[in-house]
């Protein structure tokens, strides 16, 4: 097995900085598609490197040529080498999680995007179907808009995802949902990558996506997303980015980003476990209220459109966190009868 281990530099450049506790290194398990995804994972990297620079202990990212099948050796591992504290932001890893934190007690774990058991396992859920209901309710409005270039009449949407799962699903029909709102019979195309690391694929299947109607595709595909990206910007239409801010990655062409603020769990989890006050056995959620979910500022996009429009994504996102309007979260609540 080849496993391929990242030093977080920052680690050392910090080192004379003193830890908040007696603290063992902590490790971060890249998910699929690595390192330099633009998206997942870079973001999580950069809030892990963020916490353990702040509180001054060591800390490593692992990456694996096959990090699904390899999950229970690269965590086993992780444990037997002194890891104190393991976060894993690879979703297939949590029931073998589950079963090793009772193996190894004196390790901190952490999960993503599910709910684990364990006294020493802390789970960390996103309101990623928020964030998308403000991403559909926006591009809604957007895909009949005259005067836009690269919009056209019909009001057809895309998403493109990775692989079909609750945790994905969760963001699609999310968008669907607030496409919807502002269109009942908005038409929103749905397609899957199977894989979160092949840039040319995604190009491809935008390309597809546009030539069928499309002009705004929302991704939820990892690296695989930034060929979607790549094909807004050669065709001139328009993608939403996820995550992180992807609005950069092809000014003009990415309408938005829904971001998800895993740097900031990431930030916090590591804080937390060096402060001695480790959150095992809880369920941290982040969702709009907490600010863990949300739209950029659409700093190159939003002088395209008017401004009723974000006055439209406020009303909803202030209507989500006051109880007011329930957004369908399939990972509690399964699939919804329009989503089959």
């Amino acid at each position: 097995m080849t496993l391929k281990t990242l030093l977080a530099s920052s680690a050392f450049a910090l080192a004379a900085v003193p830890a908040l506790a007696d603290s063992a290194p902590a490790a971060l398990i890249v998910a699929q598609g690595g390192l330099g995804d633009g998206s997942w994972n870079d973001t999580a990297y950069a809030g892990f490197e963020a916490g353990i620079a702040a509180v001054g202990i060591e800390g490593r990212a692992i990456e694996s040529n096959d990090v699904v099948a390899q999950g229970e050796e690269i965590m086993r591992r992780a444990a037997d080498s002194g890891f104190g504290l393991v976060i894993s932001l690879e979703y297939a890893h949590g029931e073998a999680m589950q079963s090793l934190a009772g193996d190894y007690p004196d390790t901190n774990w952490a999960i993503y995007n599910q709910v684990r058991e364990g006294d020493n396992i802390a789970s960390v859920l996103f309101g990623e179907h928020e964030g998308s209901y403000l991403a559909g309710v926006l591009a809604a409005q957007v895909t009949t808009t005259e005067g836009i270039e690269g919009i056209n009449p019909e009001a057809i949407l895309g998403v493109i995802a990775a692989v079909k799962s609750p945790g994905i699903d969760k963001f699609i029909v999310g968008f669907i949902q607030g496409a919807q709102s502002i269109n009942p019979d908005i038409q929103v195309q749905v397609a899957y990558s199977e894989t979160f690391g092949d840039p040319t694929k995604g190009e491809q299947m935008a390309n597809a996506m546009f030539e069928s109607g499309a002009d705004i595709i929302y991704h939820i595909a990892g690296g695989t997303g930034i060929g979607v990206i790549a094909a807004a910007e050669s065709s001139g239409h328009f993608a939403i980015g996820v995550d992180t801010n992807q609005d950069g990655m092809a000014p003009g062409h990415v309408l938005t980003s829904m971001v998800k603020r895993v740097d900031v769990a990431t930030e916090q989890l590591v804080r937390d476990y060096a402060a001695g006050n480790f959150p095992g056995g809880q369920t941290l959620v982040f969702g709009l209220a907490e600010n863990g979910v949300g739209l950029t500022d659409m700093e190159y996009t939003r002088d395209l459109f008017p401004a009723s429009y974000l006055d439209a994504v406020e009303a909803a996102r202030a209507s989500i966190i006051a109880g007011d309007l329930h957004v369908w979260d399939v990972s509690s609540e399964g699939y919804p009868d329009f989503f089959q």
